[in-house]
């Protein structure tokens, strides 16, 4: 399965089900690091394993390009960027 940092991911297994993050990290083909910029900070990920991520086609791509050029990511920008996706998936669009 094919993950890109800044991805939309939501989880559908764990304590954290049914919450939706952002992949902060790749650590192998079956492991990966997601933040959500609230109860999993950017400092402090979740390592999760993929099969047990539901896997959206959404590219978050301001955070993409600070990830894979090693800028540092706020918490704040992770929540914004979230609540944006959640906002339109809630309208419909």
């Amino acid at each position: 399965m094919n993950v890109m940092l800044g991805q939309v991911v939501c989880s559908k297994a764990g304590r954290d089900e049914g919450r939706i993050f952002i992949i902060s990290g790749i650590v192998d083909d079956k492991y990966v690091f997601v933040s959500d910029g609230d109860l999993r900070r950017f400092e402090n990920p979740k390592k999760k394993k993929i099969k047990h991520l539901d896997i959206t086609s959404i590219i978050i791509e301001s955070l993409t390009k600070k990830l894979n050029d090693s800028i540092k990511v706020t918490n704040a920008e992770i929540r914004k960027a979230l609540a944006e996706v959640k906002e339109k998936s809630e309208s419909g669009e």
